[in-house]
């Protein structure tokens, strides 16, 4: 076997990234690899990117220069691009960004190692050639399973081509026995993303994530089940489902009511105590998913819907669905199911042809809605996009007036909104101690709070102090406070730790 050289992978995006670099990790260690955690520390940094939004294509060149940097101050040699921009760019990317040694697409996951030896060993490997990932796979989402064997589904945990088995079956890479799990926790958290399909269906106009991420493939119950098994064993407390469309799960596998069977089985698995939902397209929301999600002990409170815009017309511009009426309808159901639910969204401000009672329907509806969290984004033409080709584009100024408009309803309303949990009770998870000039403050999130964009809840003891909590522990506790959106709660003395 060939020398032991180091890795580390750096991570952009979002949690559907985090679990193929944990993945990438996890084939990367299997074949010998030492893991490191600072990119100045390893031969070589892979760094994943995201194509999303022009803000995320940015951010991913700057972590790509820094990267480039190190091979000055640091022992890195070599920097390779892979992720959502290097597949969607490819070849262009290579040419425009000279620093990235290499620029890998999602068909060099599954035998990386190779790719990243011959790197270091000087070896020219040919840059990825982008296409329309849609194509791959049949039309029908049916027969979509018995295609998918050659296809690259980052995080499905896909066998390496002609390898049975890892070269090097390290512990913290593959269980001794049961379903064979590629993964290497990259951090300490006590959740973990866990990806139950790839890929989307849908044809909105501004998106081009189905281009580069392809057609819906949802991963078996059987695979889901495994690697929430193999999490839980390394102390995940909590399991955050992560998809492009959550709601389309099973579709392909014949039975579109899967995820309500699968959510009471992954609040079984041993050690993991909560499962939370993430990624729900309103025009697909099914009143038993609803009542799965609210009713299965150990599914949080929480529910992220992708509503995107509110006036019906504009929506249907975008090739959606719904409009005030029907959203605020659909929220009723929600809360009178759990009223105390946790609800987020994403807006688009300034799409094409967005007129001034667009937008006021808009933040009518934010303003009826009583969200926990908004995330704003001004539109911005993305490559290949049917929106790209729309005539009337709203100017840029107007955009960035729009944005700050809405976000300043949507900061407002979030604190109300945070106001109103004050004297309820919430469960919250112990993510960390967090270090203040004054003194440590225990934080974690409430079931109602999503992970890395979302509001936190900081415990603290009746007597303002630190309680004797630990991360990783689930307690009850009465909200007695906010900071923003953010939540201040004291520990019940009956919610002892879980």
């Amino acid at each position: 076997m060939s020398m032991s050289r180091s890795v580390a992978v750096v991570t952009l995006g979002c949690t559907r990234n985090e679990v193929d670099s944990e993945e990438l990790a996890g084939r990367l260690a299997s074949e010998g690899w030492t893991l490191v955690e600072d990119a100045a520390e390893a031969d070589v940094a892979v760094v994943n990117t995201c194509g999303f939004v022009e803000q995320a294509k940015k951010d991913s060149i700057d972590a790509l220069l820094e990267a480039n940097d190190l091979k000055r101050t640091g022992r890195t040699q070599k920097v390779v691009a892979v992720g959502c921009m290097a597949e969607r760019y490819g070849e262009q990317l290579a040419a425009e960004l000279p620093e990235a040694d290499a620029v890998l697409g999602f068909d060099s996951y599954t035998d990386m190692s190779t790719h990243l030896r011959a790197v270091l060993d000087g070896r020219s490997v040919p840059s990825h050639v982008p296409s329309d990932r849609r194509r791959l796979l049949p039309i029908s989402p049916r027969d979509r399973h018995t295609s998918a064997a050659g296809i690259a589904l980052p995080g499905h945990q896909q066998a390496t081509p002609g390898r049975d088995s890892p070269r090097v079956p390290l512990e913290q890479v593959a269980p001794a026995t049961g379903p064979r799990v590629v993964r290497a926790r990259l951090d300490g958290r006590p959740w973990a993303p866990l990806k139950i399909a790839s890929g989307c269906d849908r044809r909105c106009a501004f998106c081009a994530i189905p281009m580069f991420r392809g057609a819906f493939v949802s991963r078996t119950p059987e695979e889901i089940l495994a690697e929430a098994t193999w999490l839980g064993e390394r102390g995940v407390k909590e399991v955050f489902l992560v998809s492009e469309n959550t709601t389309s799960y099973g579709k392909d596998l014949g039975d579109l009511r899967l995820v309500d069977a699968l959510l009471p089985e992954l609040a079984r698995v041993p050690g993991i105590e909560r499962v939370r939902v993430s990624y729900l397209q309103p025009a697909e929301i099914r009143p038993d998913l609803l009542d799965a999600m609210t009713s299965t002990p150990g599914v949080a409170p929480y529910f992220d819907i992708s509503f995107q815009h509110a006036s019906g017309p504009l929506l249907r511009r975008m090739r959606r669905f719904g409009d005030r009426a029907s959203f605020l309808a659909l929220l009723e159901q929600v809360r009178s199911r759990v009223p105390e639910a946790g609800i987020r969204t994403n807006v688009i401000v300034g799409f094409p042809g967005e007129s001034e009672d667009d937008l006021a329907e808009l933040t009518a509806f934010l303003a009826e809605a009583r969200l926990d969290v908004v995330g704003v984004f001004g539109y911005s033409d993305e490559d290949g996009t049917e929106a790209e080709g729309y005539a009337d584009k709203v100017d840029e100024d107007v955009v960035r007036e729009r944005v700050e408009q809405v976000q300043g309803l949507v900061e407002e309303l979030t604190t109300q909104r945070a106001a109103e949990r004050v004297g309820g009770s919430v469960e919250v998870l112990v993510e960390e101690v967090e270090d203040d000039e004054d003194e440590p403050r225990l934080v974690g999130r409430a079931g109602q709070q999503g992970p890395d964009v979302d509001g936190v809840t900081y415990l603290v003891g009746e007597d303002g102090g630190m309680p004797p909590l630990a991360v990783g522990d689930l307690v009850v506790a009465r909200v007695v406070g906010t900071e923003g959106v953010d939540l201040v709660a004291v520990p019940e003395p009956s919610g002892a730790e879980r």
